[in-house]
């Protein structure tokens, strides 16, 4: 659980620091400048993050994003809520400590378990007010289908204002955030070199953002806050985790992870040396022996060699006697002898594959240099991120690369998090463009819709 300071314990309050506080501390999200010079990520220690509740139940991903040099009060949380999951952002004082500033810390709950989402953000609504005093209420950003779905009943628990932020707006935002403010956040990944780290840059367009969550959603990001959907897939992680909860028995995406990683896949897919051998004329066509020609290429032939087995009998040998469980074991073996690790790892390289290799021809229809994955299909799996790099990387002939985020899952709720900052904040002014008319108020969406002309403040702090 991420660190929330004791009320009780909590140190006094340096003068200059109760003076900074007292002159910045806000009513609406609006009027806070988050303030990131110094910011860095802070290496998961689960001893440094204690619960609120001993009771509560979500999971907090680590790799806070420490923001030593912000002193203002910071009085709105944010929630992407998904169809699987609901991630949730939120800024709190380092526990026990003299020092100034804070971090921003990443929690996900089961989006089927959201009432024990909004319990959590009612507790930090308390402890907020308790810290801060009652005037000072919370403000929730909401963004995600389920900010929508779930509107009333996060209004009617909190009674605070619930502000609607779209989607894929936050999506960039979020992004552009991380690359341009977070050192050691962006990277790329290989078998040789797991984790390269990218330093924050400025000039980071334009790009094209890769959003795998159910399906996959591919935005071609032009300057800030200007973008457009180009293209996509239902072929996501939805269709990977409805495959092998079908057929394997795992019972959650991280088991099905866990098997892919214990995985052979060679068991189940038709390589490019089943086909043409070993020899020279793999060279003759640029291919090589272990490239997978056809995912799941030889289930056909071996389920039906297994079955005939089976129906024949000839599995038995030499007449040997055994139990009756003991055959009904083995004639289940023989009809389906693939192993769930194997077919897990398959179907992740088929769908980590296909859209590495979408993405791929995207970028170049679209002529995009850099290529970035989010979504909480990664969630920084080492397999996963192997094949969407290699795909990348086969496809350009080695001359484009995949871009990944430690933060990856959190690009909607930050973007939330964020989007009623003033222009011009920040150590690299990541949002210092003018922001195109159709993000202020249109006509007709009305206050219903959460879409509030945003500030124009440019002074950072």
């Amino acid at each position: 659980m991420p660190p929330l300071e004791p009320v009780t314990s909590r140190p006094a309050t340096p003068p200059q620091l109760e003076t900074l506080a007292n002159k910045d501390s806000i009513r609406h999200p609006g009027d806070v400048k988050i303030n990131v010079e110094g910011a860095f990520i802070v290496d998961s220690d689960a001893s440094h993050s204690p619960r609120l509740d001993p009771l509560d139940d979500y999971e907090h991903d680590g790799n806070d994003i420490r923001l030593p040099n912000h002193t203002a009060v910071v009085s709105h949380i944010a929630v992407d809520i998904g169809g699987s999951l609901a991630k949730l952002v939120y800024f709190s004082r380092e526990p026990e400590s003299r020092d100034l500033g804070g971090r921003l810390n990443f929690l996900k709950f089961e989006t089927d378990r959201i009432h024990e989402c909004i319990a959590f953000m009612h507790k930090l609504q308390q402890r907020h007010q308790r810290i801060n005093g009652q005037r000072q209420d919370l403000c929730v950003m909401a963004t995600g289908g389920g900010a929508f779905k779930y509107y009333d009943d996060i209004k009617k628990a909190l009674g605070v204002e619930v502000l609607r932020e779209d989607e894929m707006e936050c999506l960039i935002v979020g992004l552009d955030f991380f690359i341009s403010e977070i050192p050691s956040e962006v990277f790329t990944h290989s078998a040789d070199a797991p984790m390269t780290y990218l330093p924050p840059r400025s000039a980071i367009y334009p790009y094209l953002l890769v959003n795998i969550g159910s399906g996959v959603s591919m935005i071609k990001v032009s300057g800030p806050r200007e973008f457009k959907r180009i293209g996509g897939t239902s072929l996501g992680g939805g269709t990977l985790w409805g495959l092998l909860s079908l057929i394997t028995g795992a019972r959650s995406f991280d088991d099905m992870l866990a098997m892919a990683d214990k995985g052979d896949n060679t068991a189940v897919d038709m390589l490019v040396g089943d086909i043409y051998g070993t020899g020279d004329s793999l060279s003759k066509h640029g291919l090589k022996a272990d490239t997978i020609a056809s995912s799941f290429g030889k289930v056909y032939k071996m389920k039906r060699q297994a079955e005939t087995e089976a129906e024949d009998g000839s599995h038995l040998s030499n007449g040997t006697a055994g139990t009756a469980s003991d055959e009904i074991e083995e004639n289940a073996t023989l009809r389906n002898p693939f192993k769930p690790e194997d077919v897990s790892r398959s179907l992740l390289y088929a769908v980590s594959y296909n859209i590495g290799q979408i993405a791929y021809l995207q970028s170049c229809k679209h002529d995009l240099e850099h290529i970035y994955f989010g979504g909480s299909f990664i969630r920084g799996h080492r397999q996963t991120m192997n094949t969407l790099s290699y795909a990348i990387r086969f496809w350009s002939n080695n001359e484009k690369q995949a871009y990944f985020l430690r933060h990856e899952g959190y690009l909607g709720s930050v973007g939330a998090f964020l989007k009623r900052q003033p222009r011009n904040w920040g150590r690299k002014n990541s949002f210092d463009s003018g922001i195109p008319s159709a993000f202020r108020r249109r006509a007709g969406d009305g206050a219903e819709n959460g879409v509030d002309e945003l500030p124009v403040e440019s002074d950072d702090r």
